[in-house]
């Protein structure tokens, strides 16, 4: 699904600098995408309320609060998000997209539902103290994030880029004005309304752009859940891709002597959270590399490749594209390497400066250094796990993102038992890891291309 990234070669083939500012400010929007450009707008609404009407503790409040909507909402559409993801391909190859719009709203309709249902209960039983307005908002924002999240599975596949980033604008400028405005006669009910009714629009936006891309004369259709329609290897490699980004930081939440109760049964870290969160604000320019470079060049000579084994080339030719498509997966994640390691570089030298910008102490800076190191290396796993999926390699995948998981549970674990000094290196050394193994894992498929293509299918 890289219809994206063809519309961006056009802003590219301008051969201009302005071309191309705009082909990687579109990509870096979009491929960031949510996941990124929520943690900038509740750290913004968090630094615009401090001090105005809404005591800290609240903020505080307010901001865990969406860090676990977040959480749990990528944990549970982590299930469905790559095998929707897969069935859409498949549909377009087969030219059968008819299906496509009534399965995304059978989807959609299981995951508002799961979401309402699952968390309804725990709302009730886990936080007795809170008010009916929180607890109605945190079910309708855990519902409205899953529904967000399956929703993205269609942004790569778009051409309207302009439309996506405008979208994104709009969302998360409601999303903001909105918690601005109502945090003054709610308070932390208040930032937390804004945020799930600015979302509420970012959902509505990106729902109407699905409706005006894809047709079909069914509403609703649950042709996923068919068997053999949805692949188990996918489902467990969203479950433990976004579980193994996150066990880290469950650890030092509920560790005892890093972690303390902020509302209810949700924990916090003082020590580890800022700087992590932090970190994934310098992912985006490597994630607009990442788009770009693997979803416009590789992709290219991925179609030749394929079209050339399908048609009959000649072997010649075949070894040729083949030769062309690793030149440019290998250009793609050292592209990738480059942006993140100058990005770290920055980090380095101006982070002392953004923490006194901000208020913060510079304690953090040692954290900060080592968490923006695990954040650009996650950026990296990205693109290996992208390659591999064209190449339908899910096996591979599955034990990529459970040694992900693992390592980063036993590495973080193990730090929070070295001390201070270590906070940070569990995620860091467990994602250099898993990047190491990939990058082996990829080299010896794309070595094997030729065979398993055409002994093994």
């Amino acid at each position: 699904m890289a219809g994206i990234g063809f519309e961006l070669r056009k802003l590219l083939n301008k051969r201009s600098y302005s071309g191309l500012l705009q082909a990687y400010a579109y990509a870096g929007i979009i491929s960031s995408g949510p996941w990124v450009l929520s943690i900038l707008g509740i750290m913004l609404i968090g630094l615009l309320s401090v001090g105005v009407t809404v005591p800290n503790a609240q903020i505080t409040q307010f901001q865990v609060t969406v860090t676990y909507l977040f959480l749990g909402s990528l944990v549970l559409t982590g299930l469905v998000q790559l095998s929707f993801t897969r069935f859409v391909a498949d549909r377009i190859f087969a030219k059968d997209e008819e299906s496509i719009l009534p399965n995304f709203n059978g989807l959609m309709f299981v995951a508002i539902n799961v979401s309402m249902l699952g968390s309804l209960p725990v709302v009730i039983l886990a936080f007795p103290e809170q008010t009916v307005l929180y607890r109605l908002l945190f079910v309708m924002g855990f519902a409205i994030m899953s529904a967000i999240w399956v929703a993205t599975v269609f942004l790569s596949g778009m051409k309207h880029y302009e439309a996506i980033v405008l979208i994104f604008f709009v969302g998360y400028s409601v999303t903001m004005a909105l918690a601005l405005l109502f945090r003054h006669y709610l308070g932390m009910e208040g930032l937390l309304l804004g945020f799930v009714m600015g979302h509420f629009v970012l959902l509505a936006g990106m729902v109407w752009l699905i409706y005006k891309n894809y047709n079909s004369e069914r509403f609703i259709a649950f042709d996923i859940w068919n068997r053999g329609a949805m692949y188990r290897s996918l489902m467990a490699t969203g479950f433990f891709f976004n579980l193994g980004v996150w066990v880290d930081k469950l650890l030092f939440w509920y560790y005892p002597g890093t972690g303390q109760t902020v509302i209810g049964p949700l924990n916090s870290s003082v020590i580890y959270d800022f700087p992590i969160f932090l970190s994934y604000l310098t992912v985006i320019p490597g994630m607009a590399v990442f788009l770009v470079r693997i979803e416009t060049d590789f992709v290219e000579y991925y179609n030749k490749f394929y079209d050339a084994v399908r048609d009959g080339a000649t072997l010649e030719y075949i070894e040729r594209m083949r030769n062309h498509m690793v030149y440019y997966v290998q250009r793609g994640l050292f592209d990738i390497a480059k942006i993140q390691a100058i990005t770290i570089l920055v980090v380095f030298v101006m982070g002392e400066a953004l923490l006194n910008a901000l208020g913060i102490s510079t304690l953090y800076l040692p954290l900060l250094f080592v968490d923006v190191a695990g954040a650009g290396l996650q950026v990296v796993l990205l693109g290996i796990l992208n390659v591999l999926f064209y190449l339908d390699q899910r096996r591979a995948v599955v034990w990529l993102t459970a040694m992900l998981l693992t390592t980063n549970l036993i590495f973080s674990a193990l730090s929070i038992q070295l001390g201070a000094a270590w906070f940070g290196y569990g995620f860091a050394i467990s994602m250099l890891v898993t990047v190491l193994v990939g990058m082996w894992v990829l080299n010896r498929r794309l070595e094997s291309l030729e065979f398993e293509t055409f002994m093994l299918q």
